[in-house]
């Protein structure tokens, strides 16, 4: 059991027979009445997010969250195939279970599929890629604004805010999390 009090960002517990995941969170202690905490809480199963307040006291059943590697092979429409990378078993996963979190991955990567009960809810690509741009506008000598950005598309069709000076041909490091250009590589 975990109490309302000791809530952490990418904390997941069940609340109300259901997979919920904290995204951001606040402990009050306001002048007058008792403590609280507010958090955004993500049902990690059906993807909404709330804004609720807990009573530090409040205690939850933390869930427990299965991980395994695998390696991302293919798509075939709707279904995307991943690997174990111990055993070699091939399991055809939902495109509607993945979410945005197959946009910055390629194939022959190896990826963290999240299962719950049994059941896969998502993946956790790596923190960190370094992707190939496609498509983008050149930039213009002498146009040194500072902050400047310009849309590009990489190699997997995601598209990503980059400087001025990144043409097509390059590789830049794209943190997955944030989907926000890190450097070039």
């Amino acid at each position: 059991m975990i109490s309302a009090g000791d809530f952490r960002n990418g904390l997941t517990f069940e609340m109300d027979g259901q997979l919920c995941q904290v995204i951001e969170f606040q402990h009050v202690k306001p002048g007058k009445g008792a403590a609280f905490v507010r958090a955004k809480v993500k049902n990690i199963i059906t993807g909404s997010t709330v804004e609720r307040t807990f009573n530090p006291n409040d205690k939850y059943e933390k869930a427990r969250v299965d991980k395994r590697n695998m390696q991302y092979l293919y798509n075939d429409g709707q279904l995307y195939y991943f690997m174990d990378v111990e055993t070699y078993e091939q399991e055809p996963i939902n495109e509607s279970q993945l979410g945005d979190a197959l946009k910055f991955i390629k194939e022959n990567e190896t990826v963290e599929v999240l299962a719950y009960k049994g059941k896969v809810f998502g993946i956790e690509p790596p923190f960190f890629v370094v992707l190939e741009v496609v498509e983008t506008e050149p930039g213009f000598r002498g146009d040194t604004t500072q902050g400047a950005n310009k849309p590009a598309k990489v190699e997997t069709g995601a598209m990503v805010k980059v400087p001025l000076f990144v043409n097509i041909g390059d590789k830049i490091r794209i943190d997955t999390r944030t989907g926000e250009y890190m450097e070039r590589a």
